[in-house]
């Protein structure tokens, strides 16, 4: 009779999803009130989200309870890429410097920024850190740190990596102005002018647009939405590459995750034939799981996998605080944080060290991942409600990029240019690759905190792009 009770329960709780009645990212009753109105046991009431969470439609977060992750049926996943080898004459530089432009234009709606807007970031905790920050530094912070970067900031960051078995030390880790600029050091550390690399498609264009400027030449790989790098592309280049660049957790734009298996037999693949791989792991705080996927770091036995992050995309963008656990390049790197920085800016290092170091950044991680899990099934809901029948979508598992998949008569090129007039911003899929590819897609960035705001800006979005399809 219990059995039967609570998939009752459960079917009634569905119809209620699935008609809209609760709404993807509400809050499901607690169990409590499950039990009261109900009148059945605890028992039961967990069993009837326990079904509802195995169908997907519901989800749980720790210390906050269950959620609504119903996802409409008419989503689909976007398309495995095939780049097709070779680089498109026409130029991104523009359409990039064309996006960033309104970066300080307040009334534009933002989705094509990849950073968590301020409302989401614990700015008053970080100021009491920066003060205390003068306080104690030499000089008041205006002193040159030293060459590898703020030892209590490196124990820090080499002390989170425990969640993944990743046994660094404060000696391990070198900090950095941002997650590029220690993906900019190992490149120039590892390569010279017209070596080739091996990159995902697509991939965050600040990396393609590093290689091409520092004269390298760029495979790009076919990258599966959901699972990242396909295996099989990666291995018939091993022969022709010197470094391999991954975003190996909740890629950027895909928001793709590597399995761990992949991870393995890609770290397996690369220390066969000594080749490095930069490990690109600026996302892999914000998860929408149980806990933090590791990264290839993990499985690096010999030291070839550079491990780059930093707060840019979790606590301060601003701060540029990054680090790299450079393995056996470490004297590599050092040698070019001398030749081209020298130090490390000394007062943000010290905040975010004291902001980690009391244990403040898991609380604020719970809380930003929590938010950002609700926005990214709201996005997914206006997406399916709003644009052109046939629109396919990512289904990110952690980060904040959704990919977004339409009808080929869409340049989203030309969308940029209609949506700005409309005081909406994009990124364009084109400059995600060096080829000519992904006309069609775009980055949307659910970085921001949900509002009905955001919610008329996407239906406007979505009217712009249907207008397209009818010219």
């Amino acid at each position: 009779m219990k059995e039967i009770l609570y998939r009752k329960i459960a079917a009634g709780l569905a119809d209620q999803i699935k008609n809209g009645t609760l709404k993807t990212s509400d809050k499901m009753p607690s169990l409590r009130m499950l039990h009261q109105e109900y009148g059945v046991s605890m028992t039961t009431a967990i069993q009837a989200y326990l079904e509802l969470e195995s169908k997907g439609l519901i989800v749980s977060r720790p210390q906050s309870g269950y959620y609504v992750n119903y996802k409409p049926a008419n989503l689909s996943v976007p398309t495995v890429s095939k780049p097709i080898g070779g680089y498109e004459s026409e130029c991104v530089e523009t359409l990039i410097a064309k996006m960033y432009s309104t970066l300080n234009n307040k009334d534009i709606t933002r989705f094509s920024t990849g950073v968590p807007e301020s409302e989401l970031l614990p700015i008053a905790k970080l100021n009491k850190e920066l003060v205390n920050a003068m306080r104690n530094l030499d000089g008041s912070g205006t002193q040159y740190e030293t060459i590898q970067g703020n030892l209590k900031l490196r124990h820090d960051i080499a002390r989170l990596t425990y969640t993944w078995n990743g046994n660094l030390s404060g000696e391990d880790m070198v900090t950095t102005a941002g997650a590029m600029n220690a993906i900019s050091f190992s490149l120039m550390a590892l390569t010279q002018k017209e070596d080739t690399i091996a990159v995902e498609s697509p991939v965050y264009f600040g990396i393609l647009q590093l290689a091409k400027n520092l004269g390298l030449k760029v495979i790009e790989l076919p990258t599966h939405p959901e699972t990242g790098v396909e295996l099989e592309a990666l291995k018939k280049v091993l022969p022709g590459i010197k470094v391999c660049i991954l975003v190996s957790n909740f890629n950027n734009p895909l928001g793709s995750c590597m399995p761990e298996e992949h991870k393995r037999e890609v770290v397996r693949m690369l220390g066969e034939r000594g080749i490095p791989l930069i490990e690109d792991d600026l996302y892999g705080d914000i998860y929408f799981g149980s806990s933090r996927p590791k990264p290839c770091k993990a499985f690096d036995e010999e030291g070839l996998v550079l491990w780059c992050g930093s707060v840019s995309k979790t606590l301060a963008p601003g701060y540029r605080v990054g680090w790299i656990a450079p393995g056996k390049f470490k004297e590599k790197i050092i040698h070019q944080k001398l030749i081209h920085t020298f130090s490390s800016t000394a007062i943000t290092q010290e905040a975010v060290a004291n902001f980690l170091e009391k244990g403040r950044y898991e609380h604020h991680l719970r809380k930003l991942r929590s938010e950002l899990h609700a926005n990214s099934l709201q996005f997914a809901r206006a997406v399916a409600a709003y644009f052109p029948e046939g629109t396919k979508i990512s289904r990110p598992q952690g980060g904040f990029m959704l990919w977004v998949e339409m009808d080929k008569k869409i340049d989203t090129t030309d969308l940029y240019d209609r949506a700005i007039r409309q005081k909406i911003s994009i990124a364009p899929g084109r400059v995600f690759s060096l080829q000519n590819q992904f006309n069609n897609c775009m980055r949307l960035s659910y970085g921001q905190r949900w509002s009905e705001l955001i919610d008329s800006k996407l239906k406007q979005l979505g009217k712009i792009a249907k207008g397209m399809i009818c010219l």
